[in-house]
């Protein structure tokens, strides 16, 4: 008879940071839990694949009340995130109603080897690591397991039932709630994104006095009169053009964020209508078609441009942008191939990486890319299409506050753009708290206000430049003295470098599907990696794709560091079902390393599954961070 060796389990490290939020002041211990199912999600408030988690777990949570307990993590990637006054604010903005641990340094993200964002942790009633999840995608999954937990524990006695450790914080009341955006209509008024009041704000030409509010205030999906429809945190708004709203019906369009719709509002009327959109959030589907028929993602910002043929949408949730054509009620990927990145060239070969903020001229669309702090432009190229150019920007990992030649110059996270009279581009850089101005023609930037609260939009009303203080809940008129220069420090990612030893590295992917799938090998290989690095003369080895997930690399003598670019993707099914449900799941890691003599000749990424399945997991305390953005996509 054959002898099982049982797996190593893993005990759950202790949680470590400096300030727990939506506890009532509270620190909570993973020992105080004993008993409960616990789920840590480690997110950063910058990250759109993180709010996507976050609203994923929300029915989870519901499902599971009494023996689940989640607590955030929060494990910023920016400077200004790690600020407890930031995190405090974005708990509110996005309504996240589990306690959150603030991890400044990174502690805990360390202790548990986190690679990625997001990434989800289950610790059982007994205090052990049992699950791993990087990106987002992964509810099934995870309700899954859960259940798995709750049965075997309600068995063994070891589950215990009880009330949650959640606190809601006081909310001060506001006429406006974390704004994001802002236009001007035909008539003059103002139209306001009231972001975090899930509507939109009519004020008149002052700017101040409210004419009327699109939107009930509750998250939703509601077409109608225009106080009977509901949005879920829209943000940018397109004002169309006068005889193209005439022919549609409606004079604005909205991007419903966390909705992921667009909605268009007739000004006349006050009703509400879903233009583009069906409410699920893209995943590996079709990107052009019908605008009802096709999902989108996270659409940001919005604005009419000509040369595109109607209004762009920012696709911060999957790094692309769209046009939606009102007159014909299509929508097709304009720009960008879905991977999260800073490459410029053919719109159909470039990477951007969360563009959240517009502005457009006759000839060029401005971008604001907040995960590579990039200032970016398209023009045409003069071959009938289209290419990407940036002005500002490093990569994924470079940030700060620095003025003079765009070349040098460096910016933290900008949400929000504006074309100035001149043709000079304001830039809300939210994370720095400033408005920045770019001129094309000298190529160079400098800094027209500072001391603001995270501004995310900016508008020119009546030749005035005003910013949307989102953490401030407010607008802000901006003087127009003259630009100083900011000779501020430059910063990277907060992150520890992965060490790993100089030459032949073994790269493993780890993904175990939950329980009740198995792998899905019905027309080939369920599982594909590709590999690469930046740059790319890193590795001499090992780069490429292929089915296996795991191979040997080879690093370039030489090098000390750099970053590996790992994208993984699995396919699995239900499991006994005659009409199983299928499930694509795809996780983007760059992870910077470090090469020394100290380091290790071993790398594994958990992409999903217990840990066990990873050798290198248990026990280690790994230093290192992907600007990983996942997704899983369901398909029949």
């Amino acid at each position: 008879m054959t002898s099982v060796r049982p797996q190593a389990r893993v005990r759950a490290p202790e949680l470590a940071g400096d300030v727990w939020l939506n506890t009532g002041g509270q620190s909570i211990k993973l020992a105080d839990l004993r008993g409960r199912i616990v789920l840590l999600d480690f997110w950063t408030s910058g990250c759109v694949n993180c709010l996507h988690v976050i609203d994923e777990l929300r029915p989870l949570e519901a499902e599971f009340e009494g023996v689940l307990v989640t607590i955030g993590v929060h494990s910023p990637k920016f400077l200004h995130e790690g600020e407890v006054a930031a995190i405090e604010a974005a708990v509110r903005r996005y309504e996240v109603h589990h306690p959150v641990l603030n991890d400044p340094e990174m502690t805990t993200w360390s202790q548990y080897a986190v690679k990625a964002w997001p990434t989800l942790v289950i610790v059982d009633p007994e205090g052990y690591v049992v699950h791993v999840a990087a990106g987002e995608g992964h509810v099934e999954a995870l309700r899954r397991v859960i259940a798995d937990l709750v049965e075997k524990h309600d068995a063994k006695g070891t589950l215990r039932r009880g009330g949650s450790p959640y606190v809601p914080a006081e909310e001060k009341q506001n006429e406006l709630r974390f704004p994001s955006k802002a236009v001007t209509t035909v008539e003059g008024r103002v139209l306001v994104a009231d972001t975090g009041n899930h509507s939109v704000v009519e004020f008149a030409s002052d700017g101040e006095t409210v004419i009327r509010r699109f939107g009930s205030g509750e998250r939703g999906a509601v077409d109608g009169a225009f106080d009977r429809a509901s949005f879920t945190e829209p943000a940018g708004i397109a004002v169309l053009p006068s005889d193209v709203a005439e022919r549609v019906g409606y004079h604005v369009v909205v991007a419903d964020i966390a909705g992921h719709l667009l909605r268009g509002i007739d000004l006349n009327t006050g009703e509400v209508s879903t233009v583009a959109g069906t409410s699920k959030q893209w995943r590996n589907g079709l990107s052009s078609g019908k605008a009802l028929d096709v999902d989108l993602s996270s659409p940001w910002d919005v604005t009419w441009w000509a040369p595109a043929g109607g209004v762009v949408v920012a696709m911060a949730g999957n790094h692309t942008l769209s046009v939606f054509d009102p007159l014909t009620g299509g929508i097709e990927r304009f720009a960008g191939t879905t991977v999260e990145g800073l490459r410029d060239g053919p719109v159909s070969e470039a990477h951007f990486a969360q563009t959240s903020g517009l502005a457009a001229t006759d000839d060029k669309l401005w971008l604001a890319d907040a995960e590579t702090s990039a200032l970016r432009w398209i023009e045409a190229d003069g071959d009938g299409d289209f290419a990407v150019h940036t002005a500002v920007g490093i990569d994924l990992f470079s940030f700060g506050h620095i003025d003079g030649p765009a070349a040098d110059a460096l910016l933290q996270h900008p949400l929000g753009l504006a074309v100035l009279p001149g043709g000079t581009i304001a830039i809300a850089d939210t994370y720095n708290g400033a408005i920045r101005r770019y001129d094309p023609l000298l190529q160079v930037v400098s800094t027209i206000a500072t001391g603001l609260s995270e501004p995310s939009g900016l508008l020119v009303h009546e030749g005035e430049l005003i910013a949307v203080e989102s953490a401030g809940h407010r607008l802000t008129r901006i003087g127009e003295g003259d630009s100083t220069s900011v000779a501020g420090a430059a910063h990277a990612v907060r992150r520890p470098p992965t060490i790993l030893a100089p030459g032949e590295l073994d790269l493993s992917v780890v993904f175990t599907p939950p329980p009740g799938e198995k792998f899905d090998d019905r027309y080939g290989p369920s599982t594909r990696l590709e590999v690469s690095a930046s740059p790319p003369e890193l590795l001499v080895d090992g780069t490429g794709v292929g089915t296996d997930l795991t191979r040997k690399i080879r690093f370039a003598e030489g090098f000390t560091e750099g970053v590996l670019q790992v994208v993984a993707q699995a396919a699995s099914c239900d499991d006994g079902s005659e009409h199983p449900v299928c499930r694509v799941t795809r996780q983007d890691w760059g992870v910077p390393v470090r090469l020394s003599a100290e380091g290790e000749h071993v790398l594994s990424l958990m992409m999903g599954g217990a840990p066990e399945g990873s050798a290198q997991y248990h026990g280690q305390v790994a230093g290192g961070i992907g600007n990983g953005r996942g997704r899983t996509g369901l398909y029949q």
